[in-house]
């Protein structure tokens, strides 16, 4: 395959070639083309997509210097028919083309060199070798490929000589190890000429918007996330459904949304150090009645309570009275829990009894020393548990 259909024409959606060979590798399927619109993975740019004679195909890769179409399932040498996902690279070609522009734009006025792009499955980014990005800096670079966008640009591919690409004025990042032959260049016209062999747009304004997200530290530069085209409508739409959401749920305006919602949290915080004095209260009364029991091991259900809970109201009895046994379980979320404890004056052997207790109930625990703790598929057994530790021989019952 000299130059591949995705090259010739990347707006082409359908192809009618010949599968020429078949293989597998690592147990799935592939077959070489004689021709073909599908882009292999490579130079940041994911695979295209799409089906060959109505077969998924999985995956594109380069491979030993052919380009290896991954079927969902084998198919013979023969006549192929090829349809791309054409949603997929369009967004592509989008994505990668509003990364050119994003590049020039941030090296010509900004002197900021791309080292490295990726292109996400819902977001895109390129590390700069900025030191940090300020919003003033975001959002003059975002106006100016704004502009660019406009301009309405044309955007073209050719291939030249490794002699002739040493004459060309070539914004690159160098080309890939080991490569020979021809060098594709990608031009914007009056805006850049890269190396690149991904697939990219007619002109500028196919990339209809460029919006920059947000940005992060990396390996001493910065990492700078943006969207365009289809995307950056697809995440307004998404955000414009959760305002339409959050506006219903708080009572205010999209202005008002993040003050409202503040004041909610900070009365949910007021309400949980409420819930929880009332929970130590709880505890304590709780532990009080218990430890004021006669029997030597006392037992409780709490029903919907966590192991945390268990825990203090274990304390509070121990305090009170470092005699007794403890046997507490609980189910919160439909799970059961079991908490087995003694004070220093029980003569309960609690490992044993732990171990033997979760043998039961059918748990998994561990412990040391005078505690013993679990979590259980369910509490059907609790009675038989109880029933054990009540009988046996240290605690004289």
């Amino acid at each position: 395959m000299s130059t591949p259909a995705y090259e010739r024409d990347p707006f082409a959606t359908a192809l009618e070639t010949r599968i020429l060979a078949c293989g597998e590798e690592r147990g799935r399927p592939f077959v070489l083309l004689e021709d073909t619109v599908f882009y292999p993975e490579g130079g940041g740019q994911p695979c295209d997509l799409g089906t060959v004679n109505g077969v998924a195909v999985v995956a594109v890769q380069k491979r030993e210097g052919a380009i290896r179409h991954y079927l969902a399932t084998a198919l013979p040498v023969g006549p192929a028919s090829l349809r791309l996902d054409w949603t997929r690279r369009f967004d592509h070609m989008q994505q990668h083309t509003g990364q050119h522009l994003l590049t020039a734009v941030a090296q010509d006025q900004f002197k900021w060199d791309t080292t490295a792009f990726h292109l996400g499955g819902t977001v895109c980014d390129i590390e700069l070798d900025a030191p940090s990005i300020s919003p003033a800096e975001m959002e003059r670079l975002e106006e100016a490929v704004a502009a660019e966008i406009r301009a309405h640009h044309e955007v073209t591919a050719r291939k030249v000589s490794p002699e002739d690409y040493g004459k060309e004025a070539v914004r690159s990042r160098g080309l890939p190890e080991g490569h020979v032959g021809d060098i594709r260049l990608v031009q914007i016209a009056g805006v850049d000429l890269n190396t690149c062999g991904g697939t990219h747009l007619h002109h500028t304004g196919e990339i209809e918007a460029l919006k920059l997200l947000g940005t992060e530290g990396i390996r001493g530069g910065t990492r700078l996330y943006y969207v365009a085209g289809r995307r950056a409508r697809l995440r307004l739409g998404a955000q414009e459904e959760r305002n339409a959401r959050l506006r219903t749920l708080l009572g205010a305006p999209d202005e008002e949304l993040v003050a409202a919602l503040q004041i909610k949290l900070d009365q949910l915080l007021v309400l949980e150090r409420r819930s929880r004095k009332l929970e130590e209260e709880l505890a304590e009364f709780q532990a009080a009645a218990l430890a004021a029991r006669p029997e030597a091991l006392v037992e409780a259900h709490l029903e919907g309570r966590d192991m945390a809970f268990l825990q203090k109201l274990v304390r509070g009895i121990l305090a009170a009275d470092p005699a007794k046994a403890v046997f507490l379980t609980a189910d919160p979320g439909g799970q059961g829990l079991f908490l087995l404890s003694a004070g220093e004056r029980s003569p309960l052997d609690v490992p044993s009894a732990g171990k033997a207790v979760a043998a039961i109930l059918g748990a998994k625990g561990g412990g040391s020393g005078k505690s013993f703790q679990g979590k259980a598929p369910s509490l059907a057994a609790r009675a038989e548990a109880l029933a054990h530790l009540r009988a046996r021989p240290e605690m004289g019952q």
